[in-house]
């Protein structure tokens, strides 16, 4: 019996390390807001957190305070490897997808947006569980093999957002919903489609379903049991036109819901859940929006002009940097004159103290009381404030005694 409690242990600790490996080695994303935004984009927000659960902050709270610099310093230990930021304009709802931490960053512009809510409405049947979200969703690019390099870069940053799947280990019921990104290449635009995944077998009819559901059908209409199923007079229409040859597929695995059986055909039909935009890309900048743009959809540079812009921002590194070391020399000058009128004021103050002593000697010799010592002290501590500018430092005036 403690053999088994310890190797149960041992599994569960191994269980809890290699989940901790696998949670750091896919990425992360924090979607946040700068500025003001209004009710429907701060609802777009919390409805993108949707999209990327699991591995996003959901209660993510912004002040207004935060700068990007506060969210750039808590990426590293939380693991973050995307930010996906939103602003608004009077004129444009603007997201920014930032590789962290060194970029790139790619500016869009929302043209259009949907929220979840919204599309929800829309349906007659909806089909969204917060069962689906424990896993991620699955990312689909279409029309992104163009040629273009900010086409390519577009690609690589939305498949760097989502964890990557391996088709030969991945459990097929982990796959419950998936994003979907089109480039129009006429338009410049991307749609940004969001989707329930279900899985239901093929060419039964929907008295067997209730059956496979555990829900007995109405038979009122039939003679015979064998009506129910060898009848396909009770498919219903809009089933039929779902599937078709296009979202038939025969399953690799056992899926979850009743019929879905290995090696045998089942159709895969999907749900628009929300949110939807139409995204259009506006510029491509170096490192975290700071850097070099090195591409525009409105302004195109020639050779010439890049090399110039270059130019000119290496000469303000240079004069900047000129700046920085004659400011450094200026603090050093001053640091050291302030230390020979310090040595100076020092050497009057040792001046006076032996002329002092020896006055007293010619008076009065062989007879100085505590009093006089201390009357004496202060009035060296006096001088020393009105040469220096500064307290005397303990030893600066007894030293002298």
């Amino acid at each position: 019996m403690g053999k088994s409690t310890r190797n149960q242990k041992k599994d569960r600790l191994q269980a809890n390390h290699e989940a901790e490996e696998t949670y750091s080695a896919v990425p992360h994303t924090l979607v946040f807001h700068r500025g003001q935004v209004g009710k429907n984009v701060g609802q777009l927000i919390i409805d993108i957190r949707k999209v990327m659960e699991p591995y996003t902050a959901v209660s993510l709270k912004v002040r207004k305070k935060n700068v990007l610099k506060d969210f750039v310093a808590i990426a590293g230990p939380l693991g973050v490897t995307h930010f996906n930021i939103f602003s608004k304009t009077p004129t444009s709802i603007n997201m920014r997808v930032a590789r962290l931490p060194k970029g790139p960053m790619l500016h869009f512009q929302v043209t259009k947006y949907c929220l979840i809510k919204d599309v929800v409405s829309s349906l007659k049947k909806h089909r969204m569980h917060e069962e689906q979200f424990k896993y991620h969703p699955l990312l689909i690019l279409n029309n992104f093999g163009q040629d273009g390099m900010h086409i390519k870069l577009m690609a690589t940053m939305f498949q760097n957002m989502f964890p990557s799947i391996n088709v030969h280990k991945i459990s097929l019921n982990t796959i419950k919903r998936c994003v979907l990104l089109s480039y129009n290449s006429e338009s410049e635009e991307i749609e940004f489609r969001h989707y329930s995944l279900k899985v239901v077998p093929v060419g039964v009819s929907r008295g067997v379903k209730k059956l496979m559901q555990e829900r007995f059908p109405d038979m009122n209409k039939f003679e015979d049991i064998s009506e129910l199923l060898m009848k396909g007079a009770n498919l219903s229409e809009s089933e039929a036109e779902q599937d078709e040859e296009h979202n038939v597929t025969e399953l690799p695995q056992v899926y979850s819901g009743r019929g879905n059986m290995a090696s045998q055909q089942s159709a895969v039909r999907l749900t628009e859940i929300g949110p939807r935009m139409t995204l259009r890309l506006m510029k491509i900048q170096e490192g975290m929006g700071e850097g070099n743009v090195i591409y525009h959809s409105m302004i195109s540079k020639t050779e010439e002009e890049i090399q110039e812009i270059l130019k000119r921002k290496e000469a303000k590194i240079k004069e900047k940097e000129e700046r920085r070391k004659k400011q450094e020399q200026n603090i050093a000058q001053k640091t050291e004159k302030k230390e020979e009128h310090r040595k100076k004021s020092l050497e009057g103050i040792k001046k006076k103290r032996a002329e002092a002593e020896e006055d007293s000697e010619v008076e009065d010799p062989g007879a100085q009381d505590g009093q006089g010592a201390d009357a004496e002290s202060d009035d060296e501590a006096e001088y020393y404030r009105q040469a220096v500018g500064e307290e005397p430092e303990e030893g600066d005036c007894s030293s002298f005694t």
